[in-house]
């Protein structure tokens, strides 16, 4: 059974910092392409940023400078940091891993930024 379990979400200032983490079981990660997507109420998912299993990386324009992906395969785990957060950033924001045809959810975490 494939589980991707977030965490990290919490309430945080504007301008402060929040370290996602995505555990991830039953799939071997390192082999597929990892990446988190955020929802905002009455706003479509979208993505916030992915990492390939070659370890490449990319970022929505939104977060270039303020965010980074990162996996330790190691320990099956994706993490995305997020420094400077501006209450624009808020949402659920959800772990998937892919690889061809599959395609993987976790249940999301909340992050909510006040200004």
């Amino acid at each position: 059974q494939v589980q991707l379990v977030e965490s990290g979400g919490a309430l945080v200032q504007a301008g402060g910092s929040l370290r996602l983490s995505c555990v991830v079981s039953g799939i071997i990660s390192r082999v597929y392409a990892m990446g988190w997507y955020r929802q905002a109420p009455g706003k479509e998912r979208e993505l916030v940023a992915a990492i390939r299993a070659g370890g490449s990386t990319n970022s929505a324009d939104s977060v270039k400078g303020r965010f980074t992906i990162s996996r330790d395969n190691a320990l099956n785990t994706v993490y995305l940091q997020m420094n400077s957060l501006k209450p624009e950033d808020t949402g659920v924001y959800y772990c998937n891993a892919n690889r061809g045809r599959a395609y993987y959810w976790g249940q999301g975490t909340q992050v909510t930024v006040s200004s």
